[in-house]
């Protein structure tokens, strides 16, 4: 390793920057150019009150609205309608009197008006003229067919008799919001009924996306045609009434999701007498929708060891061949949810286990899960397990899974979450063979996808943050969780968010703080997902470490639990069952787009003078013949050149036989008197430090990416030893961008060579800045054929026109059969 030698006494000459005194908050830096990374983050955050206190939790007078809603819906599959009546009961807990309630109409996002459709930008590119040729703008199949949908269909709620006290009432539309006025104002502690119906045609899932919706499948031998249908956000829902921003009536845009209130849900679903309904909440009325032998797998699936079938795969198949012949019932009823979602089909099979959890008000869980047959063993193998794997994880760092039943449920939904139940997407892949397999990533998907979508009934669905406004206080904790049981889950699980995981969007161009509002972020997956989840994991295993993090965390849970946290209710808890100052943390992840890039830029060898001339300028000879020899004098040398000196001896004097590092009695004399003048604790310490002759490095450090973070040290010795340090961030307090640290070690520790975070826990953007010395970056080269691309100019039309036209690959199929 090459290092640079300096003497200790130069280095302690070295002077820093001062910190700056305390100002009152907020903060102005009107002079030099100090930047304080440290300062308090109370100037960002809302001021405690009686609703939300300094430490984070609800304040003595914290409130929060109740409501309570009857729910009476039909499924119309043939003309894939939904058709229902509701019945609220609205309870104003809050100290304020209100003259109106706002409901969030989201079926109304797909309405030809709304603000989402007509600021759908098109990001297809521009047609291009290349060389005189045409490069044509793209728009893709899928593209077309929402289009086409949505032209096709009649979309958004119908709403009629909206009545508040059994008097109908003043209806005001806007885009997703609905404004219903209060024949009377709404006083502290009073509550008011309202009644409507409601009814919308349900979109098809798979051409204009979305949370919900219908999938079809095909009307042949191999699919067997038929409908999943999984409804969401589809009955017309109060908006949040909240301390810090009274109605959250944002409009949905389609990025940021929902805010809503507790409440208890009372609703009976009419489908075909043919499907299985999967719903928020417990089943009421089994013995009227499920056969004696289902019932009795049901309750035999309570203490099971492993999933019983209620509903068989060979039940399910026989369903997708009947015609229905009428229509039943389902009763569910939910207790203390934000929510409610259902699915619906004569496609599903149904496997359920029992997960018995040490909790005195919910001692068993019911884990079920609802496939169609192309779910095949990929569903039967892992969803029911996957369920019941998040409760016993989540359980751990958050709470008891407080509800009787956790579902999942597959269908067109990729993955989207709701009290109770889950809906997600993998599947297995029909072969020409018949048979039905699945590949690696596709099992990885359902297990990742499961533990995430049970993860999100923990939160949001009962730490009931604010979705729209903060989408990372549900995704980035949640995603932070599931990366925790994916590990449990496998050791090796691909899915596990690391912190090389984000650093690519980290130096990116391309983003916004974490804390922007969701439907202004530039990248929803990295930044409300990724980046928050990857901060959070390197808050539990570099900064606080697992005990203090953990506790903080459940702490944060058990606040929370069926009530509205906000950011800074999970900073001010963090902090304060941690005792650990993270403001600096929360203001460089969650406030800025700072990265982590922390270069080792030198390391000097140093070493301890004694004073005494005799040895210190002896050293100081050595120190100077190693200095390379100048190149003219070293050329001059292999060519037999003499010197004037030497050809000369007679010449030689004094200065000839003495160099500037000989010693007199001079500087003899001076070292007596240095000593004579140490007091004698001085003197002791010098002569132990002489005595002990100890290694002495000190490293410069950069912060090129300006967001400060702990520098993680690993030393490598001469003896093969190797030693971690890691240092706290507040190296950095009163100089951000450059700092020295000072190393001292055994006179038998030879440093060799240091990293730098050389596991990747910080997500360093630039590891390579990372070692010293630099070592060489390992990289890979592949070989290709060079291909000219195809142009119109150099088609073959020649030869092409004696192309014979292949047959129809479907009409040949038919043939066959």
């Amino acid at each position: 390793m090459k290092t640079k030698q300096l003497s200790i006494l130069a280095l302690l000459s070295l002077s820093l920057p001062l910190a700056l005194g305390a100002h009152a908050s907020p903060i102005v830096q009107s002079k030099g150019s100090f930047e304080d990374k440290f300062r308090q983050l109370d100037e960002a955050l809302p001021t405690p009150n009686s609703y939300r206190n300094a430490a984070g939790e609800p304040g003595h007078k914290y409130w929060q609205q109740q409501v309570d809603y009857d729910i009476d819906v039909r499924l119309l599959e043939t003309t894939k309608r939904i058709e229902a009546s509701q019945s609220i009961t609205y309870q104003n807990n809050s100290p304020d009197t209100l003259k109106y309630l706002w409901f969030q109409l989201d079926q109304n996002i797909y309405k030809v008006d709304s603000i989402a459709r007509l600021t759908e930008t098109f990001s297809g590119g521009k047609a291009l003229s290349v060389s005189g040729h045409d490069k044509p703008a793209k728009l893709t199949l899928g593209s077309l067919r929402k289009q086409q949908f949505m032209a096709d269909n009649e979309l958004g709620y119908q709403i009629s008799n909206v009545k508040v006290e059994g008097s109908a009432a003043k209806v005001t539309l806007v885009g997703t919001n609905m404004r219903v006025d209060l024949p009377k104002p709404l006083r502290s502690g009073d509550k008011v009924a309202l009644t409507m119906d409601f009814a919308f045609n349900i979109v098809e899932q798979k051409a204009t996306g979305g949370r919900s919706g219908y999938e079809h499948f095909p009307d042949d031998k191999r699919e067997g045609g038929n409908q999943i249908f999984q409804l969401a956000q589809w009955f017309p829902r109060l908006h949040a009434y909240t301390d810090y921003e009274a109605w959250t009536n944002k409009a949905f845009l389609g990025s940021g999701e929902f805010t809503l209130e507790f409440g208890d849900y009372n609703v009976k679903i009419t489908v075909p007498n043919d499907h299985i309904v999967s719903a928020t909440g417990t089943l009421e009325n089994a013995s009227k929708v499920l056969n004696k032998t289902q019932q009795q797998r049901l309750a035999k699936a309570e203490t099971a060891k492993r999933p019983v079938f209620v509903v068989t795969a060979e039940e399910a198949l026989a369903n997708e061949s009947s015609n229905p012949t009428g229509e039943k019932t389902w009763h569910f009823e939910a207790e203390n949810v934000r929510d409610f979602a259902w699915a619906s089909s004569r496609k599903f099979m149904w496997d359920a286990k029992g997960f018995k959890q040490a909790d005195k008000e919910m001692p068993l869980v019911m884990a079920m899960s609802f496939f169609p047959k192309e779910g095949g063993d990929l569903w039967k193998l892992y969803s029911t397990d996957a369920v019941i794997h998040t409760m016993e994880v989540y359980n751990r760092y958050a709470f008891n899974y407080p509800y009787p039943v956790a579902q999942s449920v597959n269908g067109p939904v990729g993955g989207m979450e709701y009290p109770m139940i889950t809906f997600n997407g993998p599947r297995t892949k029909l072969q020409d063979d018949g048979s039905r397999t699945y590949s690696m990533g596709e099992k990885d998907f359902l297990i990742g996808v499961v533990i995430h979508e049970v993860g999100h009934i923990y939160f949001p669905m009962i730490v009931n943050s604010d979705e729209r406004q903060w989408t990372w206080m549900d995704e980035g904790i949640n995603s932070f969780l599931e990366g925790i049981a994916e590990r449990e889950w496998d050791a090796n699980f691909p899915w596990s968010l690391e912190s090389r995981d984000i650093v690519e969007y980290m130096k990116s161009d391309v983003q916004v703080p974490i804390m922007t509002q969701s439907d202004s972020v530039l990248r929803l997956g990295p930044n409300a997902y990724t980046k928050p989840a990857v901060a959070l994991n390197i808050l539990r295993e570099v900064i606080l470490g697992r005990e203090l993090f953990d506790y903080a965390f459940r702490e944060y849970s058990l606040r929370w639990k069926f009530k509205r946290p906000t950011p800074s209710d999970f900073f001010r808890t963090m902090e304060e069952a941690s005792g650990v100052d993270l403001d600096w943390f929360w203001r460089g992840w969650f406030y800025t787009t700072d990265h982590v890039d922390i270069s080792l830029d030198k390391i000097y060898k140093l070493r301890l003078d004694t004073h005494n001339p005799d040895i210190d300028y002896a050293r100081q000879r050595q120190f100077d013949e190693a200095k390379p020899t100048v190149l003219s004098v070293k050329k001059n040398a292999e060519q037999g050149i003499k010197t004037w000196v030497e050809m000369n001896p007679d010449v030689r004097d004094f200065y000839d036989e003495n160099d500037e590092f000989t010693v007199t009695n001079k500087e003899r004399n001076k070292y007596q008197s240095f000593l004579k003048g140490l007091k004698p604790y001085e003197r002791k310490v010098l002569e132990r430090a002489i005595a002990e002759d100890k290694n002495y490095y000190v490293m410069d450090f950069s912060n090129l990416g300006g967001l400060v973070m702990p520098i993680l040290v690993e030393m490598t010795f001469a003896d093969g030893s190797v030693e971690e340090l890691n240092i706290p961030a507040e190296i950095w307090r009163r100089n951000h961008k450059q700092v020295s640290k000072l190393f001292v070690f055994d006179k038998d520790k030879e440093l060799v060579s240091v990293a730098i975070d050389p596991s990747r826990h910080t997500a360093d953007v630039n590891i390579e800045n990372n070692f010293y010395p630099r070592r060489i970056i390992p990289s890979r080269l592949e070989s290709y054929k060079y291909k000219r691309t195809p142009t119109n100019m150099r088609r073959d039309i020649m030869h092409d026109m004696t192309t014979e036209l292949k047959k129809d690959e479907e009409k040949e199929e038919t043939k066959a059969e």
